[in-house]
């Protein structure tokens, strides 16, 4: 049995925490047998007790995740407080931050049962957030000199949700042998107003159609649409690679891709098991057919074939329920 909150305050950051937890807790279990993840604005905390008093069926535990538990008041929280008095031993809980302040009848009893917390918020002295984002940029497994780690502070800010996904696309385009300059990173680090490039596959990954297509427009804005596509290329290369390999942990994803396992490793991971081979196949077939109407094929507006291309490809994506089991 383990239980856990998982706070903070960017949204990305406790997602990619609660990503990473979860994806531990599983190891080389089944996780469609394994995970039951509640989320949205219509499920009740009886419901996460009722799926953490549930024994678990061919399996040796069951992972509940509960998310945004801070919208539930201390009324709400009472089946919850009750359960953790006396939790099933085969059960492992994640409670997740949001909504508004946690109750603290739910957090006391959290405190008592013993629960791992944990809070994804960055440093904020100037000292100790640069130590952070070199903490991040070594397990990411990637080497920046100083001044490119002080030019990726400057950039970041105070959205410290975005380092990953450009430690991310760093990695995809260099690898992991070589120490970045700031000449190196500069390029995927866009102008202002410009869209990073993984905040469009990741709006793909989720299967939401709208913000993708919203974030094409203002990508295409900036970059030539073969850019576009060289981006998306690369996103769905990494998943044709562990397609028909035994890979099923980040470890084997990582030997298979040659980085080191950690995020990127996990990420390529998941969303494979999202959309399946079926769907890499599918993928590639929408990119080829792409590639070749933008070099002339068809006499189509360069736009409408982006457009067409990232609506089908966010259409892979599973569609997210306010609950769902993985």
């Amino acid at each position: 049995m383990a239980l856990h909150l998982i706070t903070g305050d960017d949204e990305s950051l406790v997602h990619a925490a609660v990503t990473d937890l979860v994806h531990r807790l599983v190891g080389a279990g089944d996780r469609t047998l394994m995970v039951d993840d509640f989320g949205g604005d219509e499920y009740e905390l009886r419901a996460v007790v009722d799926a953490a008093q549930t024994m678990p069926f061919l399996t040796d535990k069951r992972i509940v995740v509960a998310r945004d538990v801070g919208r539930f008041n201390a009324d709400d929280a009472a089946p919850l407080v009750a359960y953790l008095d006396d939790p099933l031993p085969s059960s492992d809980l994640i409670l997740v931050g949001g909504g508004g302040r946690i109750a603290k009848s739910l957090t006391d009893a959290l405190k008592k049962a013993g629960a791992t917390t944990t809070n994804t918020t960055p440093p904020t002295s100037k000292r100790d957030r640069s130590a952070w984002i070199e903490d991040q940029v070594v397990a990411a497994g990637m080497k920046l000199d100083p001044q490119a780690l002080a030019r990726v502070a400057a950039w970041m800010g105070e959205e410290a949700g975005r380092l990953a996904g450009v430690l991310d696309t760093l990695e995809s385009t260099y690898g992991t042998g070589k120490k970045l300059t700031v000449a190196d990173i500069e390029p995927f680090l866009g102008e202002s107003g410009s869209v990073p490039p993984w905040d469009l596959t990741d709006a793909i990954d989720r299967g939401d159609t709208k913000t993708s297509l919203e974030l094409l427009a203002r990508m295409m804005q900036a970059r030539h649409p073969l850019v576009v596509m060289a981006t998306l290329h690369s996103h769905y290369v990494k998943m044709m690679k562990v397609d028909g390999t035994d890979a099923d942990s980040e470890a084997a994803v990582a030997a298979v891709l040659g980085i080191k396992p950690g995020f990127p490793a996990r990420k390529v991971l998941d969303q494979y098991r999202r959309i399946g081979g079926t769907g890499v196949a599918r993928a590639v077939a929408l990119l080829a057919g792409a590639d070749l109407d933008l070099r002339g094929q068809r006499e189509l507006p360069e736009e409408l074939v982006m457009e067409v291309l990232v609506a089908r490809l966010s259409r892979l994506a599973a569609p997210v329920g306010a609950a769902r089991r993985r």
